[in-house]
C-alpha cells in the first residue's frame, strides 16, 4: 500500500535547522512530484515547497525562500526539506505530499505529518 513516512521533526530554537525526510513506498515515486505543507494551529495548511518529478524545478512559499531547500532522491524514494535560520513563526505540523496528474483528476497521497517546535 501507498505510504508516505515523514522524520526528523523536533525542538528548535530560533536561528536552528532541521532537516525533514519523507520516505515513500507503494508507488512510483519518480513519477510524482513532491511537496511540503505545513499547518500551525487555527491556520490553514499551507504550501511550503515544491520540487518536479526529476528535481530539476523547485518553487517556495515567500515566507521560506533563502532559508528552505527541497530535495529529492528518487533512487532512495526519499524527498527532504531542510530548514535554516528557522523561527518561530515556522512551527507547525509538516506534512509531505506526492501528486502525479493523470486524465480527469489526480492521484494525491500524503504523510501523517511531523511536529516542528521553534522555540528557546
Amino acid at each position: 500500500q501507498v505510504q508516505l513516512v515523514e522524520s526528523g521533526g523536533g525542538l528548535v530554537q530560533p536561528g536552528g535547522s532541521l532537516r525533514l525526510s519523507c520516505a515513500a513506498s507503494g508507488f512510483t515515486f519518480s513519477s510524482y512530484a513532491m511537496n511540503w505543507y505545513r499547518q500551525a494551529p487555527g491556520k490553514e495548511r499551507e504550501l511550503v515547497a515544491t520540487i518536479t518529478r526529476t528535481g530539476g524545478s523547485t518553487n517556495y512559499a515567500d515566507s521560506v525562500k533563502g532559508r528552505f531547500t527541497i530535495s529529492r532522491d528518487n533512487a532512495k524514494n526519499t524527498v527532504y526539506l531542510q530548514m535554516n535560520t528557522l523561527k518561530p513563526e515556522d512551527a507547525a505540523v509538516y506534512y509531505c505530499n506526492a501528486v502525479l496528474l493523470v486524465w480527469g483528476g489526480k492521484n494525491d497521497y500524503w504523510g501523517q505529518g511531523t511536529q516542528v517546535t521553534v522555540s528557546s
